[in-house]
């Protein structure tokens, strides 16, 4: 009933009335005095997280525990340079599509996956998260990893799985992300497609004070994806500097959520910074204009790695 009611299937009064009379029934016949489930919960918004358990259940089983999936976090690591990105493309080839097509022929059975997010085309995951459900208990975890990895090829590598609590959802559960750019000043035959390497030499104790303006901030239309179909543009940065680590410049920056094309766009507008074009101030400037013409270039997405990605009190059940 409840996640009926959440992704807005259409209930006729009489079905309605039917279904309820059907918890009265389930209830009286387990012995329980108050069965979870009722009318006033139902029209309750406290309950919406619900929807993610009851996806594939099927009709007139809402009620049996029995029936409910399993839900299985993924952890994984990818390198994005052969794929259109994370999200299953109708005519490219993605992250989530191989491993969708992978999971489903070592269970025999179709397997579906949520994201903790989607990178674009040519970007890198260190470490990427997904859940999917299934109906079993994985038992030999050991065995099951290896034949994934076995299938899988060289791009992409599955860390961990576990299991997690039926509520649990990969992307809106997540309350921070880390993202990382690799910038090369100089020639680096190791660092092919792996790092961007612009040649030229910058201002990084510069660009460090302006990325400091990005703290005062929540709006960041101005460095997001033209005619994207978010509903808001807020978020709340946490960590953006610069670091030298072994000669190869690294922009680490830390949010809640990001926009398409965001932390992108923010290295080009820091580089445009680094290279005496505009000054420090010029960053709050863009970013007060929320016009995207007004930021810098989009730096070239194989520099780009997903690092992290946090939740809070993640409940295992291993």
């Amino acid at each position: 009933l409840v996640a009926a009611y959440l992704i807005g299937i259409r209930i006729l009064p009489n079905e309605f009335k039917l279904m309820v009379e059907k918890v009265r029934l389930t209830e009286k016949s387990l012995g329980q005095n108050n069965y979870p489930m009722t009318e006033k919960m139902i029209k309750s918004k406290e309950h919406s997280r619900s929807i993610y358990a009851a996806k594939n259940i099927k009709k007139g089983e809402l009620f049996n525990k029995n029936n409910i999936s399993l839900r299985y976090l993924l952890e994984l690591s990818y390198n994005g340079t052969n794929f259109h990105g994370w999200q299953r493309q109708p005519n490219a080839k993605s992250v989530q599509q191989t491993l969708e097509e992978s999971f489903s022929l070592i269970f025999d059975e179709k397997i579906s996956l949520v994201g903790a997010g989607r990178t674009d085309a040519g970007v890198h995951a260190k470490y990427f998260c997904a859940h999917f459900d299934y109906n079993k208990k994985i038992r030999n975890k050991k065995n099951l990893l290896f034949k994934l990895n076995s299938y899988l090829g060289e791009d992409i590598v599955i860390r961990n799985i576990h299991e997690v609590s039926e509520f649990f959802h990969a992307r809106f559960d997540a309350i921070s992300r880390s993202y990382e750019y690799f910038l090369t000043i100089s020639k680096d035959p190791f660092l092919n497609n792996l790092s961007y390497n612009l040649k030229k030499e910058l201002d990084f104790s510069k660009m460090n004070l302006a990325a400091m303006s990005l703290y005062k901030y929540t709006n960041f239309k101005c460095f997001s994806k033209s005619n994207t179909d978010v509903k808001t543009f807020e978020c709340n940065i946490t960590n953006a500097k610069w670091v030298n680590e072994n000669g190869v410049w690294v922009f680490k920056i830390s949010a809640n959520r990001f926009l398409r094309n965001m932390v992108r766009a923010i290295v080009g507008t820091l580089i445009e910074i680094g290279l005496n074009k505009y000054d420090i101030q010029h960053i709050e400037k863009v970013i007060k204009s929320k016009n995207r013409q007004n930021a810098g270039y989009s730096v070239p997405a194989h520099g780009l790695y997903l690092t992290n990605i946090i939740y809070p009190a993640l409940n295992i059940n291993e």
